[in-house]
């Protein structure tokens, strides 16, 4: 779970221990919390290619979280938010061309995705239907539980 979502050993550990405070399903907090990272918002809306890349953009300033530039890529989101690409940036290469791809690439449930103009709305947190991550988190809580 670690490797999938880019995070080294003690960050994990600290988002296992807010699992835990949260009521409800440690593993499924724990899913829920990962999922709602900045860098993994950006992957999952299509605006980078794999979890490294968005992590790079985030760091890089390309993107804005509620009108704000914002370079870090463990922020977490809210229902509510909104995620854009920076208007500076919509001039690179990269961004032109990525308006086009997003027409037709199918974002989660939890996400509303404006593809014209690069930005996208966070609906409500995402919930374990919406995560198609596979793997059993429950071996994971019992290992961390130790």
């Amino acid at each position: 779970m670690r490797r999938i979502y880019g995070v080294y050993e003690r960050q994990f550990s600290n988002y296992f221990r807010k699992a835990e405070q949260r009521s409800g399903l440690t593993g499924t907090n724990l899913l829920t919390l990962l999922e709602s990272r900045l860098d993994n918002v950006v992957y999952r809306l299509g605006f980078a290619e794999s979890r490294a890349q968005a992590r790079q953009f985030v760091q890089h300033g390309h993107i804005m979280l509620n009108g704000r530039k914002t370079n870090v890529p463990s922020a977490l989101v809210k229902a509510g938010d909104s995620v854009s690409i920076r208007p500076e940036s919509n001039r690179n290469n990269y961004f032109k061309a990525l308006g086009q791809d997003l027409d037709e690439r199918r974002v989660p449930r939890w996400l509303h995705l404006d593809a014209k103009n690069l930005s996208a709305n966070i609906i409500q947190l995402p919930s374990r239907e919406d995560i198609d991550v596979s793997l059993n988190e429950q071996l994971v809580v019992e290992y961390y539980s130790r």
